[in-house]
């Protein structure tokens, strides 16, 4: 049971799909879902953020949700976490 006394905000925003090779083909992860982190802020209506989970499927290289998150607009106190499940780390991210 968490401590923490700001209200818990969830919500699912997806970045574009696309295939091997395709037109998204250069774009980094973080260039995929800062724009997604931008959006769920924006949502969120200025609830500030404790924290982002993201599912990646990009595979290795580090914390991308952090990356992504500060690269989205997030404050740089949040926490980050990168879920690297392949073909199911969105699910496994929501399940997080």
């Amino acid at each position: 049971m968490s401590t923490d006394p700001r209200p818990v905000v969830v919500a699912a925003v997806r970045s574009p799909i696309g295939t091997s090779g395709g037109s998204l083909g250069c774009a980094t992860v973080e260039q995929l879902a800062a724009p997604v982190i931008a959006e769920l802020l924006d949502r969120s209506s200025g609830v500030e953020p404790a924290g982002a989970v993201l599912g990646n499927c990009m595979g290795p290289g580090g914390n991308v949700a952090r990356v992504a998150s500060l690269a989205g607009g997030m404050p740089e106190q949040t926490w980050a976490l990168s879920v690297d499940q392949q073909c199911s780390s969105g699910l496994a991210a929501v399940a997080t």
